[in-house]
C-alpha cells in the first residue's frame, strides 16, 4: 500500500505564492510519473503540471511560467508563484507507482485548497 501526504495548502493574496508538497511512502519499489492535478466543485479534474522520472516537464497553459513543478525522492512539489483568484482550487498530487509485486498503480492525494483573494 502507498499512502500520499500532501501539506503547503493554504489562503495567500494575489500576487503571492505557495509551495506544495506531496511525500509518497509504503511498498514503493519506484515512482514513474510524479503531477498535480486541480478541481473545481462539480467538474473533472484538470491537470496542472506533471514531471517524469527523468525529470521531463509539461503545464497546463494557464500556469505556464508562473508554477513550477519538482521532485526528490519520493517527494513532488508544486511552486505555485504571482497566483491569481481563478487559481482557488483544491489541489491534488497524483503518483504512478511500481511495487515490489513488479505492478503499477496510481495514486492520489487527499487534495488541500489553495485560496487566493483579489
Amino acid at each position: 500500500q502507498v499512502q500520499l501526504v500532501e501539506s503547503g495548502g493554504g489562503l495567500v493574496q494575489a500576487g503571492g505564492s505557495l509551495r506544495l508538497s506531496c511525500a509518497a511512502s509504503g511498498s514503493i519499489f519506484s515512482i514513474n510519473a510524479m503531477a498535480w492535478y486541480r478541481q473545481a466543485p462539480g467538474k473533472q479534474r484538470e491537470l496542472v503540471a506533471a514531471i517524469s522520472r527523468g525529470g521531463s516537464t509539461n503545464y497546463a497553459d494557464s500556469v505556464k511560467g508562473r508554477f513550477t513543478i519538482s521532485r526528490a525522492a519520493n517527494t513532488v512539489y508544486l511552486q505555485m508563484n504571482s497566483l491569481k483568484p481563478e487559481d482557488t482550487l483544491v489541489y491534488y498530487c497524483n503518483v504512478y507507482v511500481r511495487g515490489y509485486s513488479g505492478t503499477s498503480a496510481d495514486y492520489w492525494g487527499q487534495g488541500t485548497q489553495v485560496t487566493v483573494s483579489s
